[in-house]
């Protein structure tokens, strides 16, 4: 072997023995390491929560006078409830987003004869018995004052129509809302209405006032004497009287001395009936009477004939204001009464439409959250556009009607009207 030969065997040698000392070799800058295992798997897609299961019912709750003096009016405040219960139900229910479902409104009725105090005690029992989701109701005001401080307590939202007296809701309560006029729209109604509809000269510009001894009464009364001045009227009786009174003839005798021609009270029904029938036998016939409550329920006619013709009312509603609805309302009563609708059978209704859609639109049974849409609402119903003061008051019309050949008609507003007031009243013996 010549000695270039043994250079280049040692070179080759000397090569070989590098390499097997090297590390293993580096990776360039920037490349992504080589696979040393299976590649990991993708992430589980999140598993969706189920919606929790939805109730049977919506159980829903109405305290209202089926007995005693208030039954009348009770009993067209549980026909409108019922109707409107139907209604929604026969669609299949009330949509709940939390549950994404219809459910069905399940009402429960308690008597409360009337009387305040079984009111209160009717409405804990459906409060502890069935955790109703909202109260309804009954008829006059007396009732509803005790009602709604039960709800406030509960927090339970109360819905509430047939009842006027506006200082139940300067209470501060968060959970009361009635859509139905109040006091101080009622004392100045009356007046507009005469003023739009009689001329200047032949007016009743001379008022008596019979005011119940209750705090509706002496609101009502306080309040129409203080707007009468204003609208051109002259309160030349304000008289008061304890409900049940047997005999008004010392409140009539005053009047007729006064050379009233104008009457404005608010009786229970008992006391209603009995204040016109003594006005017929005295034989004072005020050429307008506008009479709250008493003449609401259509026996009113049944009960006094002629004699209880001509004088006016407001009940809050007309079974000829055509809104969405009212046609099927009017249909459904006749099935069931033989006539078209009483006049509390619109309101009681709407409640019902009122408090579907708020439960809707807040998509849970939470009272409270159902409580904040309550004060929302912005909708119409079958007594027209309905929305809320913060005070829980409605937004509603202030319709009056007269009673016309043993008729309700509706004279005011004239939009609506299914006939002229008649005016002035004839006398007893010229009807």
């Amino acid at each position: 072997m010549s000695a270039r030969d043994r250079r280049i065997g040692w070179l080759l040698l000397a090569t070989l023995l590098l390499a097997a000392c090297a590390g293993p070799a580096t990776e360039a800058p920037g490349e992504a390491p080589a696979p040393t295992s299976a590649p990991a798997t993708e992430a589980p897609e999140p598993t969706e929560v189920p919606m929790p299961e939805a109730p049977e019912f919506i159980d829903i709750g109405a305290v209202i006078p089926l007995t005693g003096p208030f039954a009348g009016g009770g009993s067209q405040v549980k026909n409108g409830y019922e109707f409107a219960v139907e209604a929604v139900n026969a669609t299949g229910g009330v949509y709940v987003a939390e549950f994404g479902a219809q459910v069905p409104l399940r009402l429960t009725v308690l008597d409360d004869e009337s009387d305040p105090t079984k009111t209160v005690s009717n409405l804990e029992t459906l409060f502890a018995d069935q955790n109703v989701t909202a109260y309804l109701g009954g008829f006059g005001s007396s009732l509803h004052a005790a009602a709604a401080a039960i709800a406030e307590k509960n927090q339970v939202p109360y819905l509430g129509v047939a009842f006027a007296q506006w200082d139940i809701h300067q209470q501060g309560y968060q959970y009361l809302f009635s859509p139905f006029w109040k006091s101080p729209l009622i004392a100045t109604e009356v007046f507009e209405m005469l003023n739009a509809l009689i001329p200047e000269g032949e007016r009743p510009t001379r008022v008596a006032i019979f005011s119940e001894t209750t705090d509706w009464g002496i609101e009502l009364g306080g309040l129409w004497e203080e707007a009468a001045p204003a609208y051109g009227y002259e309160i030349v009786v304000h008289e008061e009287y304890a409900p049940q009174t047997p005999d008004f003839t010392d409140l009539i005798l005053r009047a007729q001395a006064g050379q009233a021609d104008m009457l404005l009270a608010l009786p229970i029904p008992p006391d209603g009936t009995t204040m016109v029938r003594q006005m017929g036998e005295l034989g004072w016939a005020p050429k307008f009477s506008f009479i709250v409550r008493a003449p609401d329920n259509p026996a009113w006619s049944e009960n006094l004939g002629k004699v209880g013709d001509f004088v006016t009312l407001g009940p809050g509603w007309h079974n000829s204001m055509l809104f969405p609805g009212v046609e099927a309302i009017n249909q459904k009563h006749t099935e069931v009464v033989g006539r078209p609708a009483d006049p509390m059978v619109g309101p009681s209704y709407a409640v019902i439409e009122i408090l579907a859609d708020a439960i809707e639109r807040a998509g849970t049974l939470d009272r409270a959250v159902i409580r904040q849409a309550l004060a929302e609402t912005d909708l119409e119903t079958v007594i027209g556009h309905v929305s809320f003061n913060e005070d829980g008051t409605g937004n509603v019309l202030a319709p009056i009607l007269q009673y016309i050949n043993g008729k309700q008609e509706l004279i005011w507003p004239t939009d609506f009207a299914t006939a002229e007031l008649v005016y002035p009243a004839p006398a007893y013996d010229q009807r």
